[in-house]
């Protein structure tokens, strides 16, 4: 009989869970060893890679972290107290679907999310919110305004599953050997040494200009952030972290883009290929690539 896997919890725009695959090429033969005991990641997001690393590979500890503090909310009540979760999330999915007016009673809760504010405690109403948000808006997005408000408008499923009980316990399971923060990558860096993997997932590089599905935190990341967090990667490598980092690849616009090619000379470079999963033109949502840095040779 197969084990049951545990998946995010959340859809999340720009998630990995289509990569897995092509990345379990790529993960250092350290890893695969079982000789890796530390995992890191800086910017977590939905969690794809983390959860694959988690149930396949012998990582004793694992530090995460992310800029979006209700995103890190959602994580530290999962592994805190599920039922406590899975209680408020089963009061939000019988009220929606039994519910006349399913755009009104999504709004209705997506007035409350954004007027609680959090605090450095565990908020279980925040998260139920923000997961029952994540399961019924437009396209699983994460968007919030310049305000910090979340602004995504009602997603219409026909019969969305926002409780998914099985799966939370198994995420909830997996996270109880996760140290779980908020704020600046560079706060779990520390925690790497030559025992460690660590993944890079930043806020992608835009490939156009104008990209209005890009503001998952008010605060940005342009390409000085990009560049700085380049510095960090030199100074995990010079500390023998075994580094994956991913991004946009901007040869995907502009075949005379160097950017990453550049700020990342000298370490091994891969071209993925991927889905754009979020356009508002169903015609523009295509296979491009991303590229995947690596500070170690890749497995032949």
């Amino acid at each position: 009989m197969n084990k049951k896997l545990s998946k995010p919890f959340l859809k999340w725009a720009g998630g990995k869970g289509q990569l897995l695959n092509k990345f379990k090429e790529l993960y250092p033969q350290e890893l695969i060893n079982g000789e890796v005991k530390i995992y890191i990641e800086p910017f977590v997001g939905g969690g794809a890679v983390l959860f694959d690393i988690l149930q396949n590979y012998q990582i004793e500890k694992a530090y995460i972290n992310d800029i979006n503090k209700e995103l890190i909310n959602c994580y530290r009540c999962i592994k805190a107290d599920l039922k406590e979760v899975i209680k408020q999330l089963d009061i939000l999915e019988k009220e929606y679907l039994s519910s006349e007016d399913r755009a009104s009673y999504f709004y209705k809760v997506r007035d409350r999310y954004n007027e609680i504010h959090l605090n450095e405690h565990y908020d279980f109403e925040k998260c139920a919110d923000f997961i029952f948000l994540n399961k019924t808006c437009f396209n699983g997005l994460y968007r919030v305004n310049k305000d910090g408000k979340f602004n995504v408008p009602h997603g219409k499923y026909k019969n969305p599953l926002i409780c998914d009980k099985e799966n939370l316990r198994l995420c909830s399971h997996l996270l109880q050997k996760v140290e779980i923060s908020f704020g600046s990558y560079e706060q779990v860096l520390e925690k790497a040494d030559n025992n460690t993997f660590v993944y890079f997932d930043p806020p992608y590089r835009p490939l156009m200009e104008k990209n209005s599905f890009v503001s998952y935190d008010k605060s940005g990341f342009d390409d000085n952030d990009q560049i700085k967090l380049t510095e960090n990667y030199k100074f995990l490598d010079n500390k023998k972290s075994l580094l994956m980092l991913s991004n946009s690849d901007p040869k995907n616009t502009n075949e005379e883009d160097n950017f990453f090619d550049d700020i990342y000379k000298g370490f091994e470079i891969e071209r993925v290929f991927a889905k754009r999963m979020i356009n508002s033109s169903a015609s523009k949502r295509g296979d491009i690539t991303e590229i995947v840095i690596m500070n170690y040779k890749r497995r032949r």
